[in-house]
């Protein structure tokens, strides 16, 4: 007797279980959201990509890595390095026709990319 009521009592553990997990799964599937994906890249993004890359990790050990930056302070920059407020010859160069719009579009961009 007392093995079939812990039979029992074992059976309906299990299935209990069964129905909270897939209540679980449930929710979680339900609350889950995709990673957020990062934006469409600028336009301009080739010029950077060649020696930052499209994912923001410098090519060189002397490049910095852009990614994951606040986006003020690569805005910021890169208006420092156009007006020659930051001298650096490579970025002068670079940054010499970028627009406002892009110079925040690349900050942006940059700036959302995971570490």
């Amino acid at each position: 007797m007392c093995s079939d009521v812990f039979r029992l009592a074992l059976v309906r553990f299990r299935a209990l279980r069964a129905a909270t997990l897939a209540c679980a799964f449930c929710f979680a599937s339900l609350t889950w959201q995709a990673p957020a994906r990062a934006e469409e890249p600028p336009v301009s993004l080739a010029e950077c990509a060649a020696c930052h890359g499209a994912d923001g990790v410098g090519r060189d050990e002397e490049i910095p890595n852009l990614a994951g930056q606040h986006e003020r302070y690569l805005y910021t920059q890169l208006q420092a390095f156009k007006s020659g407020k930051r001298p650096h010859k490579e970025m002068r160069y670079e940054s010499r026709h970028l627009s406002d719009q892009e110079m925040q579009a690349l900050a942006r961009y940059y700036a959302q990319l995971a570490r």
